[in-house]
């Protein structure tokens, strides 16, 4: 019935051909699987960068110990804050924290330390001897001039918010209240 003749040089070019789709699929592959691997090491890159951002900007806070204020002239004219870094925060330098003092009457913000801050830093204990805190047993006391930091003296009853801030982003946010009555006291606790 029906003869079935072979050709061998066309059936050879079938196979050459075929060889030559196949190798070229296999180099399509590789380019697009090291595409995805270079983009998803990025990816990995920029995730942890962003994951440890975010860390620090939820540890890496001030812990305020206590606040006291100085009485001059039955007003309150400086505000101590002792303070520690928070558990879990990394180092923690001083004089690149902001702080805001919001009154009843102004919103004022500056850097601790800054030239018309009117504000000053001081170790209680210290590990190292710069304005950084390196570890929870490091103390220091934030003493602010209330009439340049927070815009004037604090007369009694007063209330203040302070915010301070690291250079990571946390924030350290707590309510000041001056006693009622100021007379006959040289130093109170807010």
């Amino acid at each position: 019935m029906f003869e079935t003749v072979f050709n061998a040089e066309d059936r050879g070019q079938v196979g050459i051909g075929t060889l030559i789709v196949f190798i070229a699929m296999v180099l399509v592959a590789a380019i697009a699987a090291g595409v995805l691997i270079n983009t998803a090491g990025l990816l990995q890159t920029q995730a942890e960068a962003t994951g440890e951002e975010s860390s620090q900007q939820v540890s890496d806070r001030l812990q305020i110990q206590s606040a006291t204020g100085v009485v001059g002239d039955e007003n309150v004219t400086r505000v101590n804050l002792t303070v520690t870094k928070a558990p879990g925060a990394d180092d923690i330098q001083l004089e690149s924290v902001t702080y805001e003092f919001v009154t009843s009457d102004e919103v004022i913000t500056d850097v601790l330390n800054g030239t018309d801050s009117g504000s000053s830093i001081s170790e209680i204990t210290a590990e190292t001897d710069d304005d950084v805190i390196t570890s929870r047993n490091d103390r220091y006391v934030l003493s602010f001039n209330a009439s340049v930091a927070l815009g004037g003296d604090l007369d009694g009853g007063e209330k203040v918010s302070v915010t301070l801030t690291t250079a990571a982003g946390a924030s350290t946010v707590t309510e000041l209240r001056v006693p009622d009555s100021l007379v006959n006291r040289d130093a109170v606790t807010l």
